[in-house]
C-alpha cells in the first residue's frame, strides 16, 4: 500500500513541481543576478551560488527531475526514482536478514548439538 501510494505521489506530483529554485538554491544567490550569455545562464554579483560546481551526477539520465534532460518527462522520472529508492531499500534490508539469520543459525545448530551429545537423565 505505502508503496502504490509513493509511486501515485512522485508520479502525479512531479508534474506540479515547480521550475522555480527551492530554498536553498535561492539562498545561495542571494546577492547574484542571472545574466543569458551566449545561450546560457551567468550568475553576475556576489553570492556563495558562483562558487558551486556541478555534481559528478549532473549528466547522468536522471538528473534535474527529468529523463535525459526533457522535463516533460518529470513524472516518469519521479516514478523510476521511487522504485530505485525502493530496490535499494530491499537489497539493504535482505542483506542485513541474511547477516543476522545467519549468525543465529550458528548457534542454533551448536546448542542442538550439544544437546544431542548429551547423556540423557
Amino acid at each position: 500500500m505505502f508503496a502504490a501510494a509513493a509511486v501515485l505521489v512522485a508520479g502525479g506530483l512531479s508534474y506540479a513541481a515547480s521550475s522555480q529554485p527551492d530554498g536553498l538554491d535561492a539562498t545561495t544567490r542571494r546577492g547574484c543576478t542571472t545574466v543569458e550569455v551566449n545561450g546560457a545562464a551567468e550568475l553576475h554579483g556576489e553570492c556563495i551560488a558562483r562558487n558551486a560546481e556541478e555534481h559528478r551526477f549532473a549528466g547522468s539520465p536522471l538528473a534535474d527531475y527529468a529523463i535525459d534532460g526533457n522535463g516533460d518527462l518529470a513524472g516518469p522520472a519521479g516514478v523510476v526514482g521511487v522504485g530505485v529508492a525502493f530496490a535499494v531499500l530491499f537489497a539493504v534490508v535482505r542483506t542485513v536478514r541474511i547477516g543476522r539469520s545467519g549468525s543465529r543459525s550458528g548457534g542454533r545448530r551448536d546448542d542442538v548439538a550439544a544437546r544431542s551429545d548429551a547423556e540423557p537423565e
